[in-house]
This record gives structure tokens, C-alpha cells and sequence, in this order.
């Protein structure tokens, strides 16, 4: 490549980067990605960064502007990691979202497909149903905030567009406490502080705040209580999550109900669940039952279908379908997930549903072992996709329908073709759903059918 760092380019965008990074091409043809770049447009831009086949660069000026182009609408952005996309119009999002799936069967899938169809989101501002703000410190003083993206570097806020109004207030009002008591936030290159990070879910129940710290002995507990319920009134809970150990998981895997109730109450697509601070639930709760419907739709089929849902959570899918199939079989690592899904089945009174405590491939494989066979299989794996012990019991199996769900395309295309290799499932339908706006993630929900 002949560019070289600090360079400065006259550059045309002719497309995006799976993490939404606009391609800037010179005239010689050679690729440069550029944060805040839209397609269409020819900008001038300094590299920061030369690799062989490839440059990064950053925006110096903007010679002819897209139409699609608009006026940041957030203080913070771009500076903290929360969103990727204030800069361009939704319908621009959109597009570069379904240009991202399709681009990934076709390049990682091989897969011969084109553009899907996207569903946009019902709402675009404030519409996570959960936050999770690091803390720091600032002059001295506690701050939450959000990390820069690819960093660990803090950017303190005081509001968040995509986040709901009381989360922010819950988070100033744990800062708060933390300065009035002394409590120190937690540094991840020393190891030292109490306070990790601060956490807060919201639901038809209420609002549950749950504070991620290294000690469980917090100073004036009572006064961290009350400035909360000020902060929130529809606080419905304070749960005291432990996590000591060194890196930066989030959440530990014990914890005390400090004040109010340990777990948070929600009605979603007709079932009311109860969810633990360790329990996985979808963050856009209007989106999730649209996408949650869909995926139903394509599962089911006369009412005697049996279906087994791997990675179940709390149950959210596995109730779902339970209303449309004669028999479903919901499978979860998580023991305080399992929990709570079989209780939320008991008060929606769903009896023919059953749930596994166990790893998914694990899982399958037991079943298969029982002589258990579904018509369908749903999954909605973790970001990394599935492993090939869960994509090899899902062949053994051999059902006549998958239905993959992910929030992470390029993971989820390499599994469907690896699933089409062992198990001759052939690739039907994919339909994309925007359940992260301004941000690059997206929902794809794929079905396979059997060939044999």
C-alpha cells in the first residue's frame, strides 16, 4: 500500500464495514475506514494507521456531503462507545444494517443471497429496557459513564439517548452515595476499589437497580437506599451483585437482595416473567415480541409440533412457541435462568413445557439419547454462535426445521454453513431486525429445512 500514517487523502465511500465503519477508496483502489464516513460521499481524510492491503484514517473534512447525512443529536457522540450512527438518517442505518447480514452469508455463508428485508424498531430513542454504566473516577470524584469504543477508556455522562431517564437518575444518585461514604470505584490495572459498576433493568413491575461491586459490605446502606427510591419512585429493588474476580466480566455469580424485591416482573408477548440480575432478556422489549412473533410463525406448525428452544434464558421464546406446539423442551447454563423460567411457566400456567439445566450441546445430545425428536429446533446462542458439540447434536437430531436466532450475522452465517455441510439443511429465509438502533448490531432470524 502506498500510503503511509499521517498522510492526508482525497477519498470516495463507496460502502461500509461490518462494524459500520465507512470504506474510503483513492483513485488507485485502495481501501481505507473511516468512523463517521457515509456512502456517497468524498471526503478528505489523515491515515492514522497502514497495513499492507489496507489503511484506518480519520475524517478531516467532508468535500461533498451526503444527503443521508444529519447534526449529531447527543453531546457525546462520537466520543463515547453507545452509538455508532447519529450522523446519518435511520433509513441509511437501516440499509447498511441489511447490506451487513447479506454481506456476511455471501462472504463468510457462501451463500448466493440477497439484501434481506429489515424490520425497522418501533422506537428509536430511549428504547433499552436495560443499562449497565462502568464507573469512574473524574477530578477525583465517582462518575458513570460509557467506555470509547474499542477502549476501556471512560467518558462520564450525565444522560443517554438510547437509555431510559431513570437509569441515568439511579446511576447519580449510586455516585452520590459512593462520594458521600468514600467508596471508591473499582480500577481494572490495579485491581483496587469497591464499586464496578452500576446496573439497571426496567419492566412493566418496575425499576431494579443492582450495584456490581468487588466487597459485599457497603458503607451506610441505608442512606444508598434512600437517596435510590428519591432518584426513582418506581424502584421496585436493590440486589447487591459480587464479582472480585480480575478482566472485565460484568457480573459475578452471587448475590443479595439489598432492599425491595430480588427479582424484576415483566409481561412480554402475552407471559409475564420474573427476571434475575443474572437472567439474559432481550434490551427492546417492542421489537423483541415483533421478532419473537416471527420466529414463532416459522417454527410452528399444525399445533403437533414438538420443538426443543436451546439457550432458552428465562423462557421468553420457549413460551412463545408453547402456545403454538403441542410439546416444547427449553434447554440453559444458567441455573438462575432455569429458575426463573420454569417459575415463569408455572404462573402462566404452560404445562407442556419442560426445562434442562445444561450446556445446549450436552442437552441434545441427552435428548437425542431419550429418543427425543423434534419437529424444530430454535436457538438464539450468545454473540460467539454455536460450538460444534450443539451444531452436531442439532444433525443428530435431524429435525425438519431450524430456526437461528442472532444478534451477531457473521458467527450465525458461519454456523448455518456448517450446519448445511453436516446436516443438509438448506438455507430458506432471512429476515433481519434492527433491535439496537444507532448502534451496528443487528438481529437476524434465519430458517432451514431439512433436504432429507
Amino acid at each position: 500500500m502506498s500510503l503511509q500514517k499521517n498522510q492526508t487523502a482525497v477519498l470516495t465511500v463507496d460502502g461500509y464495514t461490518a462494524e459500520g465503519l465507512g470504506v474510503g477508496r483513492t483513485e488507485e483502489g485502495e481501501a481505507v475506514f473511516l468512523p463517521g464516513a457515509i456512502a456517497g460521499e468524498e471526503v478528505e481524510a489523515r491515515i492514522v494507521k497502514a497495513k499492507k492491503t489496507y489503511a484506518y484514517g480519520r475524517l478531516e473534512r467532508i468535500v461533498r456531503p451526503s444527503p443521508r447525512r444529519v447534526e449529531p443529536d447527543c453531546p457525546y457522540f462520537p466520543k463515547c462507545g453507545g452509538c455508532d450512527f447519529r450522523h446519518m438518517t435511520y433509513e441509511e442505518e437501516l440499509r447498511l444494517k441489511a447490506r451487513r447480514v447479506q454481506d456476511a452469508f455471501v462472504r463468510i455463508g457462501g451463500f448466493a443471497v440477497g439484501q434481506p428485508e429489515i424490520v425497522p424498531s418501533p422506537v428509536v430513542e430511549r428504547y433499552r429496557n436495560k443499562a449497565v454504566f462502568p464507573v469512574g473516577e473524574d477530578e477525583g470524584r465517582p462518575v458513570f459513564g460509557l467506555y470509547r469504543s474499542r477502549s476501556h477508556q471512560l467518558v462520564p455522562i450525565e444522560t443517554c439517548r438510547i437509555q431510559s431517564a431513570e437509569a441515568a437518575a439511579l446511576a447519580k444518585a449510586v455516585c452520590r452515595w459512593a462520594e458521600e461514604t468514600g467508596v471508591r470505584p473499582y480500577d481494572e490495572g490495579s485491581g483496587r476499589g469497591l464499586l464496578r459498576h452500576i446496573a439497571v433493568r426496567q419492566g412493566e413491575g418496575g425499576v431494579q437497580l443492582t450495584l456490581v461491586v468487588t466487597v459485599d459490605a457497603l458503607p451506610d446502606e441505608p442512606r444508598l437506599v434512600a437517596l435510590c427510591r428519591e432518584a426513582a419512585p418506581a424502584l421496585c429493588g436493590i440486589v447487591i451483585n459480587t464479582n472480585d474476580a480480575p478482566g472485565n466480566r460484568i457480573l459475578g455469580d452471587a448475590c443479595r437482595t439489598l432492599w425491595g424485591e430480588g427479582r424484576l416482573t415483566d409481561t412480554l408477548a402475552g407471559h409475564t416473567f420474573r427476571l434475575s440480575p443474572l437472567s439474559f432478556y432481550q434490551v427492546n422489549h417492542a421489537q423483541t415480541e415483533q421478532l419473537y412473533a416471527y420466529a414463532a410463525s416459522l417454527a410452528a406448525g399444525d399445533g403437533q409440533t414438538d420443538a426443543l428452544d436451546l439457550y432458552c434464558g428465562v423462557g421468553t421464546i420457549t413460551l412463545t412457541l408453547a402456545d403454538r406446539c403441542r410439546s416444547v423442551v427449553g434447554v440453559e447454563i444458567v441455573p438462575a435462568a432455569v429458575d426463573d423460567a420454569r417459575e415463569n411457566a408455572l404462573r402462566s400456567g404452560v404445562g407442556n413445557v419442560r426445562f434442562f439445566c445444561a450446556d445446549a450441546g450436552k442437552a441434545a445430545r441427552t435428548l437425542a439419547d431419550e429418543g427425543f425428536r423434534p419437529q424444530v429446533i430454535v436457538v438464539d446462542p450468545p454473540r460467539k454462535g454455536l460450538d460444534d458439540t450443539a451444531i452436531r447434536a442439532i444433525c443428530d437430531l435431524g429435525p425438519e426445521r431450524v430456526v437461528y436466532v442472532s444478534c451477531d450475522c457473521a458467527s450465525q452465517a458461519r454456523d448455518v454453513k456448517r450446519l448445511y455441510e453436516l446436516g443438509g439443511y438448506a438455507l430458506h429465509s432471512i429476515k433481519a431486525f434492527d433491535m439496537f438502533p444507532r448502534t451496528a448490531n443487528v438481529e437476524t432470524v434465519v430458517l432451514m429445512t431439512s433436504n432429507k
